[in-house]
């Protein structure tokens, strides 16, 4: 799922001094990849190409030598995502498929130093997912390593220092893509959330902070996020460069189950609810977006009617955002 920026609804708790709380003992250049599992690469690859713009640009599967998945990864801009579907019924990534559907598996950093990464994180409590490994191919060489994170999310760190190929050894490039979609404009990775059970969400806020140095930029808490019918919690951590933000997000009780309840229910686990992607022109963007079929949350006409009281002047028609479902919200700092 994916979703643009909204600014700090009136009633967060800012914190203007996150940056430089930020602990300088793991430098974090910013997001690598994400990366998908999903039941079917290829067509998830067509979907995002096609529809949202992404070019193929590598490939990992039989052809390449792998044996137990296939995988493309795909690039716009700043933003790299790597789709994964298992080549048979068993193994890591068709258990994972099977258990929750299509869904994020890792959120990669960019590191100077995947070993050093490593070694602070797990000294500082984290689980290791992948001691730190060379992948040696034509084009130089790629370090990684990865711990757990939430759920059965990973953070990889990647070291791409000594590696000069399309992405790492096992793809290859693409030599001729298909042509993307054009029309969009989609820039890099503003935020990946994570949804959280009751009562986890301060574990996590303790775990970026304590394991990866974050330090806390907002705080929302269930009187500034709700409705009569559903409520959340939220903390926002962000690295030391501010290029890396997670909010994380726990349910809060209303008259029915919490939006982030119902994932945790369907999802069968925490997990990333959405990747929000930034963009300088939202209006463009979602017109292309929606005119190709991609499908966007809906917003009742009553939250129209009260924006102009709220909000003010946002630059662009009140009727224009209410067309496209777009929402807008404005803080001391702007809109």
């Amino acid at each position: 799922m994916t979703d643009t920026l909204a600014a700090p609804a009136g009633g967060a708790v800012v914190n203007p001094n996150a940056a430089a709380e930020a602990q300088d003992f793991l430098p974090l250049k910013g997001i690598d990849h994400v990366e998908f599992w999903v039941g079917n690469a290829k067509q998830a690859a067509h979907y995002y190409r096609a529809l949202w713009g992404f070019t193929p640009v590598a490939y990992a599967g039989l052809e390449t030598g792998v044996r137990d998945r296939s995988s493309y990864v795909l690039v716009q801009n700043d933003i790299r995502l790597v789709l994964t579907a298992p080549l048979s019924p068993e193994g890591e990534v068709a258990e994972h498929v099977h258990r929750h559907g299509d869904g994020v598996h890792d959120i990669a950093f960019a590191v100077d130093d995947a070993e050093s990464a490593w070694r602070e994180t797990t000294s500082r409590g984290a689980r290791s997912a992948q001691e730190p490994t060379e992948q040696k191919g034509e084009k130089g060489v790629l370090r990684r390593s990865a711990i757990h994170a939430y759920g059965e999310v990973i953070h990889s760190f990647v070291d791409r220092s000594g590696y000069h190929g399309t992405f790492a050894p096992g793809y290859h490039r693409i030599a001729k893509p298909a042509a993307a979609a054009t029309g969009q404009s989609l820039l890099e990775i503003d935020h990946c959330v994570g949804n959280v059970a009751l009562g986890d969400m301060n574990r996590f806020v303790d775990f970026y902070r304590d394991v990866l140095g974050f330090s806390q930029l907002i705080h929302y808490d269930d009187k500034v996020i709700h409705t009569d019918y559903s409520a959340l919690m939220s903390k926002v951590m962000q690295n030391g460069n501010g290029r890396i933000k997670f909010p994380i997000n726990e349910p809060a009780s209303g008259k029915r189950k919490s939006q982030i309840q119902e994932f945790l229910d369907y999802y069968l686990d925490a997990g990333t609810q959405h990747i929000a992607l930034r963009t300088e022109d939202i209006v463009g963007t979602v017109r292309a977006l929606r005119e190709r079929g991609v499908e966007f949350l809906g917003l009742p006409h009553a939250y129209y009617e009260s924006l102009p009281q709220r909000v003010g002047d946002v630059g662009v028609p009140m009727d224009t955002l209410e067309e496209l479902g777009i929402e807008a919200d404005r803080d001391e700092e702007g809109y």
